[in-house]
């Protein structure tokens, strides 16, 4: 282990953002992060204020990512950061990944990885050319019992997965709420900001990204029937899908942001030859199992019978509430101890967080099933 925190350069974040905020405290968690410097927006004047509000030194609070790449990289190593954490919109997001790998620099971002398909693929290649690092926020895998459930398919406790029903519900799009100003709204209702998918790829790529984490399985085909219900909207807001599974498994996906009263209402139910599971993000502490010839089973974090997978992300004892933040922490604390490694010459041979190669799955699931919708819900591969 390194005897210093890493230094994180965040590109986007700034005041008033949400998810940037999340990102910080998250990072924060488990000490092994410190927040060094940062281009906070598209906007000079608030990049800097953001940067002097978060006390940031005055010298590393930069009006845009280009200055702060190349700036940071002309730091002595001993200063200088170690990563970029990206917390743009989509179309903000390989523009800095691009040039911080081309310069020397890992990365971490959020989903979906980049606005097109081929930017993804071009990003690939350049952080496989690289070696660089590249981490992708698909944060609900960092939960202690999402890791629980992922080890439990494969020891093959559950025997043959045969059905999978996942869900990702929220109504706080119900109203016409890009048209009031409010940013979030705004940016993921636009395809020049979002891309080709709203929904699609704000929320169905996490609940595509869960299946395949916990299963272990890749999505093979899809057949997507999606809806745009808010006044004027070109993107979808809502949508069902049926999926079929490498191994033969069947399934169904149900994602909205116009179901009215629901908050974050993401949910999965793994079903097997000798046992079946589910987990409720909203109620992430429990992982309920069901079984043959046994009484159904709750699991909870840092309780009895979790195997080491999930014991290792269990941060307080028994009873004690863990949650979104806490999955988050996971993601940054794997990817920062993968840094470290790397920063010593150790090999990590499967990191434990998202890769390029999950952004990869999450852009060709969107363009699957805006193609599938454009011909009626017709079966369409996942290559």
């Amino acid at each position: 282990m390194m005897g210093r925190k890493l230094r994180m350069g965040m590109v986007g974040g700034g005041i008033g953002s949400f998810i940037g905020d999340v990102h910080r405290k998250a990072a924060a968690i488990d000490g092994m992060v410190e927040l060094v410097c940062g281009a906070f927006s598209s906007t000079e004047e608030k990049s800097i204020a953001s940067g002097k509000e978060l006390n940031l030194d005055e010298s590393r609070c930069y009006k845009t990512f280009e200055d702060m790449i190349l700036k940071e990289k002309e730091l002595p190593e001993a200063i200088r950061m170690d990563f970029v954490a990206i917390v743009t919109p989509n179309h903000m997001h390989f523009p800095p990944a691009k040039m911080a790998i081309e310069n020397g620099f890992h990365v971490i971002c959020d989903k979906p990885v980049t606005l097109t398909l081929e930017e993804a693929t071009e990003l690939e290649n350049i952080i496989k050319n690289s070696g660089k690092l590249f981490a992708l926020t698909h944060n609900y895998t960092g939960n202690s019992m999402v890791k629980q459930a992922k080890a439990m398919v494969a020891k093959g406790e559950l025997g043959k997965i045969r059905k999978i029903q996942a869900q990702y519900l929220q109504g706080w799009l119900s109203t016409s709420l890009e048209k009031t100003g409010q940013k979030q709204a705004a940016w993921r209702t636009d395809p020049k900001r979002s891309g080709i998918g709203g929904a699609l790829g704000d929320i169905g790529t996490h609940a595509e990204n869960l299946i395949e984490y916990i299963t272990g399985l890749k999505i093979a085909e899809i057949a997507a029937d999606l809806g745009v219900f808010g006044e004027g909207r070109v993107l979808d807001d809502d949508g069902n899908m049926l999926i079929r599974m490498e191994n033969g498994a069947k399934g169904s996906i149900s994602i909205s942001q116009i179901a009215l009263g629901e908050e974050n209402n993401l949910a999965i139910k793994v079903y097997g030859e000798k046992g079946s599971l589910e987990w409720y993000q909203e109620n992430p502490n429990e992982l309920i199992t069901r079984w043959l010839e046994e009484p159904k089973k709750i699991y909870t974090p840092n309780g009895n019978g979790l195997h080491p997978e999930a014991l290792e992300v269990s941060r307080i004892p028994s009873g004690h509430p863990e949650g979104y933040l806490e999955a988050f922490a996971t993601i940054y604390k794997n990817f920062a101890k993968h840094v470290i490694a790397f920063n010593a010459g150790d090999t990590i041979k499967k990191p434990d967080y998202p890769t390029i190669e999950d952004g990869i799955r999450g852009m060709k699931f969107i363009y699957a099933a805006v193609e599938s919708d454009k011909n009626n819900a017709s079966w369409i591969k996942i290559n």
